[in-house]
C-alpha cells in the first residue's frame, strides 16, 4: 500500500527542527520510521508534516555527561547493542537491543522512536525503567526533563507534546558491583513483539538493604515498575515470592498474542528466571 501525501522537511539543527515543529500543526518527527511508515501505510495515521531528524547530529551516540549516561534519541538500536558503554554499565539494555526485532530493523529504528511510540510492549522501556533513566524533551519553547516512569501515560499515549522532540535518555551510571539483566517472551524466538518482558538492576547493599528495580513490559497500559516486588527483594525476600508478587502488580489484557491468564503466569515464570540468573551465586534463594 502507498503512502499518503506529506509534507517532508528535512532539518540540518536541533533549532531549525524544533521551528518546523512549532509552526506546523500535526506534525510528527521521523527518523528511523519502522513504526510510523506501518502506521502510514496502514491509514492509522496520516501526518500532514514530517521532520526528518536523522540527519541532526545533536540527537546521535552515546556518551558519559559527569555520572550519567546520555544516549541520543536518534541512536539507532543497533549502536546501542554494539556500544562498549552500554556493555559496560548497562547490560540489561543492551540484552533488549539483542532482542529487538530483526537485524534489518536494528540498523533503522531509534530509541527515541521505540519510546515515544509509547508502545507497553517497547522492548527498551523496562530496563530504562530499572536504570532509573530520566527523558529529555525540547521544544521552540524550552526544555524540560521527565522521569521516565512518568513519561509513559497510556497506550500510544507519553508525556511529549506535539511541539516538543525527545532529544535525549539519560541514567545514572550504576554502582560498581550491580548486576541486572533483560528477558522477554515472545511467539517466536527472533523478530517478535513482547509477550511478556521483563527487567531487573540489582545493587549492592547499602544500610542492609540492596536497591532493586524490577521493571515489566507488555502486561499494563503502559511499562511499569514492579515495586512490591522490589521492596521484597530489597529486604532479604526470596526470588519466588518477588516473582509471585509482580504478577498481582500487572493488569494485562487478552489479545491475539495472549490472554490475560498467560501473561499472568508468563510475568512469574519470566521473572523467577531472569532473577535466579541475575542471583546465580549470590545469597537470595527463592
Amino acid at each position: 500500500m502507498t503512502l499518503p501525501e506529506f509534507e517532508l522537511h528535512r532539518p540540518e539543527g536541533l533549532d531549525e527542527a524544533l521551528d518546523i515543529l512549532a509552526r506546523s500543526p500535526g506534525a510528527v518527527p521521523i527518523a528511523g520510521g519502522t513504526a510510523l511508515l506501518v502506521d502510514m501505510r496502514a491509514r492509522r495515521v496520516n501526518p500532514p508534516v514530517l521532520v526528518d531528524i536523522g540527519r541532526i547530529d545533536e540527537l546521535d551516540g552515546i556518551r558519559i555527561d559527569r555520572d550519567e549516561i546520555v544516549i541520543g534519541a536518534a541512536t539507532t538500536i543497533a549502536e546501542i547493542k554494539k556500544s562498549e558503554l552500554i556493555a559496560e554499565h548497562a547490560l540489561l539494555l543492551r540484552e533488549a537491543c539483542d532482542t529487538f526485532a530483526s537485524p534489518a530493523v536494528r540498523n533503522r529504528a531509534t530509541i527515541g522512536g521505540n519510546l515515544a511510540y509509547a508502545s507497553p510492549a517497547a522492548d527498551t522501556a523496562p530496563p530504562l525503567l530499572a536504570l532509573d533513566a530520566a527523558i529529555e524533551l525540547a521544544s521552540a519553547e524550552g526544555r524540560r526533563v521527565v522521569p521516565i516512569d512518568r513519561f509513559f501515560l497510556g497506550v500510544r499515549k507519553c508525556e511529549k507534546r506535539e511541539d516538543e522532540l525527545l532529544t535525549a535518555i539519560r541514567f545514572p551510571i550504576p554502582a560498581s558491583g550491580t548486576t541486572g539483566g533483560f528477558r522477554k517472551l515472545g511467539l517466536r524466538k527472533a523478530d517478535a513483539i513482547s509477550v511478556v518482558s521483563a527487567a531487573v538492576s540489582i545493587g549492592p547493599s547499602t544500610d542492609g538493604e540492596r536497591k532493586v528495580r524490577i521493571a515489566l513490559g507488555a502486561v499494563a497500559p503502559t511499562p511499569i515498575r514492579a515495586r512490591k516486588a522490589e521492596e521484597i527483594l530489597a529486604s532479604g525476600g526470596t526470588i519466588g515470592a518477588a516473582a509471585a508478587t509482580a504478577t498481582s502488580e500487572a493488569s494485562p489484557v487478552t489479545d491475539l498474542r495472549g490472554s490475560e491468564w498467560y501473561r499472568r503466569e508468563a510475568v512469574e515464570a519470566l521473572l523467577r528466571r531472569l532473577l535466579e540468573r541475575v542471583f546465580e551465586g549470590g545469597k537470595i534463594d527463592g
